[in-house]
This record gives C-alpha cells, structure tokens and sequence, in this order.
C-alpha cells in the first residue's frame, strides 16, 4: 500500500517573520518523509509574496484568498494542495528529525481524519521559575497533562496538524471569522478539530514523539502576558461554545480544571514548604491567577454580545452545520 501524498502549507504575515519562515521551510526539506510541495501563503502583503518567491524559489508561494488572518491563510493553502494529506506548520517552529513520519503514521488507520504532535517551547532566554508547566499552552507549548503515548484525542494544535484533505473540504476548513488576527488568539484549531469530527465521523491522533520547536520570544515569557493571554483563552473558549454545541464541546477544558490544575496545585503547595520553596510558591500562585484569568475571560464573554464576525464564515469554504445526516465515516 503506497503512503499518501503531502502537502505543507505555512502561513506568514510580516518581513520580521522572514527568519523564522526560512528555518521552518529548511526543517520541512530535512525531513526524511518528503512532501510534494511546500507551500506558503502570504497574509495581504504583496511585497512580502515577491520576496519570498525570490527568496525561497523551491516553495508556492500564494497570496490569502480570504480576509486577512491565519485562518484564511490555511485554507488557502489547503485549496491549493495537491497532496492527500495537509501539514499546517508554522512559521516560528522548527520541525524535528521524523516530525513528518510521525504525523504520517497515523493515517494508517482509516478512521483517522487528522493527527497532531508534540510542541516543545523553545525559550529565547529560559522558562521563568514561576511559569507552570500545565499553562505552556499560553505560550504554544504542549503542557504538562497531555498524553505522553499515541492516541486518540478530542483535538490537536494548528501549529502542527495533518489532515485529510478530503475532509478538511467537506468540514469547511478553518472559520474565518474565527481565529488568530495581530494579538487577538482564538481557538480556531479546537473548533476545527470538533467541527471535522462532527461532520466525517473520524477520530484525531495525537502523536506525541512527532515533535516541532515552537519558539517564545522574551516578551511572551512575562507574567503580563500570561495573564492577558489566560484571559484571552476563557474569552475564546466561550466563544467557540456558541459556534458550536455549547457546555459539551468543553469537556476537555472540565477535564483540565478538575484534574490537571488541582494536582498542580497541591504539588506546588506541599513542595513550597520544603527546598526551593520560593519557586514553587510563585508557581501555585501562577496557577491561581492563571485559572482566575480564565475564569475572569469566560465571564467577560457570557455578558458580552457574540460578535458577528464570529458567528459565521466569511470565506469562499462552505462550513456545513452538523447535523445527523451529515455524520459518516471518511472514506
């Protein structure tokens, strides 16, 4: 049985992100498992697009078909791909040695309609001691909780994500009224992740020895930032609620809250009264303001209007309502 073929889309928006695209595109082409393509679509900035063509002449590149936004960049690609599957990579990781094979592997299994890696935060200076390995997700980071084996997951990251292309299409893509525009941070990943499955039926599949090198600049590695980003993440979360079946597209989020956070908490707790007691204690206390940030966002979004542009796509990717009808397996 021959393996599927591979596109890679990379998304990028500004000149400064230029370095970082390099590095992202060189780590794709080290990659034993080869893609067909790499293809990278620019967001609205026409001389960027003439540079990087000039630049990197081995990739496509392509300008956002949508309005402006890291969504309309991925389905853009994605309509453009001419590979069975679709990698979404971003472009300020490096991917690992087998990173590729990994995603593909998973594929094996019918059922799969997508797959999702590792992501290990790569900080331009080091983790601050207070910064909680539960909460590297405020900085694009797999977190301590995860699955550290293969399997099924509710839902894997965009910044590193394979898909059927097949189903991708038929899902929609990514909404793109809903997600990453300048600061604003949206689940647009977790909504697709639901939507996909909704729609096809199929399961995703975390891989976690599939791993990219996310990097955090300094100015991410703040303890103002990890509170206006956990805050973010409440407001979103309530967001694709809506967007979605309400209460129950949340319950890995109830999962996190009841498990994941309490045994951080008491960890840190107990460990502040021994060696390194500083640290720990302005871990636990992290741990407080960051649950407290979200619970703080999500209140803000239940007494706030849904916003329009939220509500529904604005792109040329039909996104279909779930219904039972619609729910079948991928072929």
């Amino acid at each position: 049985m021959r393996p599927p073929t591979v596109s890679v889309v990379l998304p990028t928006h500004h000149p400064e992100r230029l370095t970082g695209l390099r590095a992202a595109v060189d780590s794709v082409r080290r990659q034993d498992l080869r893609p067909i393509e790499i293809i990278v679509v620019v967001d609205h900035h026409p001389e960027l697009a003439d540079r990087i063509s000039r630049e990197l002449p081995e990739v496509t590149v392509l300008a956002n078909a949508y309005q402006r936004g890291v969504s309309g960049n991925r389905n853009t690609g994605a309509e453009h791909a001419h590979g069975e599957l679709v990698v979404f990579l971003d472009d300020d990781v490096v991917a690992r040695p087998g990173w590729l094979a990994g995603l593909v592997a998973a594929f094996a299994e019918p059922a799969v309609i997508g797959a999702g890696g590792a992501i290990e935060p790569a900080w331009e200076r080091h983790q601050p001691d207070w910064f909680p390995d539960e909460f590297r997700w405020a900085v694009g980071g797999s977190y301590a909780g995860q699955p550290d084996r293969p399997g099924a997951v509710r839902n894997v990251w965009s910044a590193s994500m394979a898909v059927r292309r097949e189903a991708f299409l038929a899902a929609g893509g990514f909404r793109t009224g809903f997600g990453k525009v300048g600061d604003r941070a949206r689940p647009e990943d977790t909504e697709l992740c639901l939507r996909m499955s909704m729609v096809t039926g199929g399961q995703w599949w975390y891989v976690p020895h599939a791993v990219i090198s996310h990097g955090v600049p300094a100015r991410n590695a703040t303890f103002r930032y990890f509170l206006r980003r956990c805050v973010a993440e409440g407001r979103g979360k309530i967001m694709m609620a809506r967007l979605l079946d309400g209460a129950p597209s949340l319950g890995a989020e109830q999962d996190y809250l009841r498990r994941t956070l309490p045994h951080a908490l008491r960890r840190e707790t107990v460990a502040a009264f021994g060696r390194g007691r500083r640290r720990h204690a302005a871990r636990a206390g992290a741990i407080l303001a960051g649950t407290g940030g979200a619970a703080l966002g999500a209140l803000i979004e239940l007494a706030s209007r849904p916003r329009a542009d939220a509500a529904e796509p604005t792109g040329s990717i039909r996104v279909p309502t779930p219904s039972p009808q619609s729910i079948g397996a991928v072929r």
